[in-house]
């Protein structure tokens, strides 16, 4: 079954953009999932086509109007769930991402601006997600982000199953450093215990290293792993 990305956007000119290029693609050249990125401006029924006004109560900015997007919304078919790309939305984890990429697909709202009509967010059930705590001047660079980590865990993507299973924030860890050949270059060696052969060793490094660079530089990540592993013995 296609997962189906529908984006709408004031912007569609940029999709697929990065997402037409390596795995995702290639999967999408296969036909493992397919994107549709519409205009908003065309739900405008003015002749200026216009999309956005003055917020309510003042302020600085403009607002997308509920009228349009909902007619947007509305006239847009798409299977999963609806979401809106906001900087106050739940984090993008990879567990939000194992969820989303699960689904049949999704629809996704771009916003701009100073924000949506509450009312379009709550009529209309959009899901607010955030790519991080920052703002953006619009929401496509973290659909494209979204869309990214979403379609890489699609059957059929990646060509292992475990790339997606050694990686960074699976089983609430960061994932251990990585080495190729030359086995020696600039002075340093690759760890012996990688060309040793002996799989249990290299897995106990690969743990340990894990860890290590989790309590070192998401404490945050540790904490709540540690938290999990110890209601889980309960």
């Amino acid at each position: 079954m296609t997962f189906r990305a529908t984006i709408l956007t004031l912007f569609p000119e940029v999709f697929p953009g990065s997402l037409g290029h390596s795995l995702a693609g290639r999967a999408l050249e296969n036909g493992i999932w397919s994107l549709d990125a519409r205009d908003i401006r065309a739900s405008a029924t003015d002749r200026h086509r216009t999309v956005d006004d003055h917020p309510a109560g003042g302020g600085a900015g403009m607002v997308l109007k509920p009228d349009v997007l909902a007619a947007a919304i509305d006239a847009a078919p798409h299977e999963g769930q609806r979401l809106l790309m906001s900087p106050r939305g739940e984090p993008l984890t990879q567990r939000l991402v194992r969820e989303l990429s699960a689904g049949p697909g999704l629809l996704i709202v771009c916003g701009r601006f100073e924000g949506v009509d509450e009312r379009v967010i709550e009529g209309r059930n959009l899901r607010e997600v955030s790519v991080g705590d920052y703002v953006l001047s619009g929401g496509e660079p973290a659909a494209l982000v979204l869309l990214d980590a979403v379609v890489r865990l699609l059957p059929g993507v990646m060509g292992k199953q475990q790339s997606g299973e050694e990686e960074s924030f699976e089983g609430g860890l960061l994932e251990h450093p990585h080495y190729t050949k030359p086995n020696i270059w600039e002075g340093v060696e690759i760890p012996q215990v990688l060309l040793s052969g002996d799989h249990k060793a290299i897995a106990k490094w690969k743990q340990e290293q894990r860890v290590e660079l989790t309590r070192a530089r998401r404490p945050d990540l540790w904490n709540a792993a540690r938290r999990t592993e110890e209601s889980g013995k309960i």
